[in-house]
């Protein structure tokens, strides 16, 4: 996804210098964001986009939030059944969970906006799907973890990106709507990252009961016992 951020951002800047190109009174806040309308989109006025109007920051949105769903879901699934870890395998299974509902409306939505998703994994994803197939026990929990706690931030900042930049009303309202279940999301991942290197106590399950990550950085030495006089 960090190839898609930086996308995004080319088409940021592309599409803010556009938009102050087509502003004619600075003092007046136009509707929606015209600077990043496709060439022969609907408006209702010159320079403002007719209603219910997708722009390219809804579709670079769209595509690659789809993505990231989709590796979601299949990173949940494998630490589901790869880890050990009870605070892990909770954490994965309640990514599937989420994930694929989220994943079910971003596409309702995406094809009452004639917006094409993407049925596969892109190539920066898959090849962290392989790297994290090959790997067991702590090895795993770690890169796991690690993954998440960096994909849930970008996809924060790609939720930011629509509701700034995007025109349909519906994509901005999946954005507002999803954007706190994936901070949620980041704020566990970083309870779990922490509690796997020791630096932090268990975190509650998911139905409030502690779960401890097992901490497998460090090895905890027997107390020493006393010897008698």
């Amino acid at each position: 996804m960090s190839r898609i951020l930086a996308s995004l951002c080319v088409a940021g800047l592309a599409i803010s210098g556009t938009a102050a190109a087509q502003t004619t009174n600075p003092a007046t806040v136009a509707p929606g964001n015209p600077g990043s309308m496709s060439a022969g989109s609907a408006q209702s006025a010159p320079g403002v986009p007719a209603p219910n109007q997708t722009n390219n920051s809804d579709r670079l949105f769209s595509r690659a939030a789809a993505v990231g769903g989709m590796a979601e879901v299949e990173a949940g699934k494998l630490a589901a059944r790869t880890t050990s870890n009870p605070a892990v395998r909770q954490f994965g299974e309640r990514m599937v969970q989420d994930h694929s509902q989220a994943n079910k409306h971003l596409a309702d939505l995406a094809a009452a906006a004639r917006i094409s998703l993407p049925s596969e994994l892109d190539a920066e994803h898959r090849a962290t799907q392989q790297q994290l197939s090959r790997l067991q026990g702590a090895a795993f929990d770690h890169a796991y973890i690690l993954a998440q706690v960096v994909d849930h931030q970008q996809t924060a900042q790609l939720l930011e990106y629509e509701i700034g930049s995007g025109e349909a009303q519906g994509l901005k309202s999946f954005a507002s709507e999803t954007l706190p279940v994936v901070l949620e999301h980041l704020a566990l991942a970083q309870r779990i990252q922490a509690q796997l290197t020791g630096a932090a106590a268990p975190a509650a399950s998911m139905d409030g009961t502690p779960v401890t990550a097992t901490n497998t950085s460090a090895t905890q030495e027997p107390a020493p016992v006393a010897k008698k006089p």
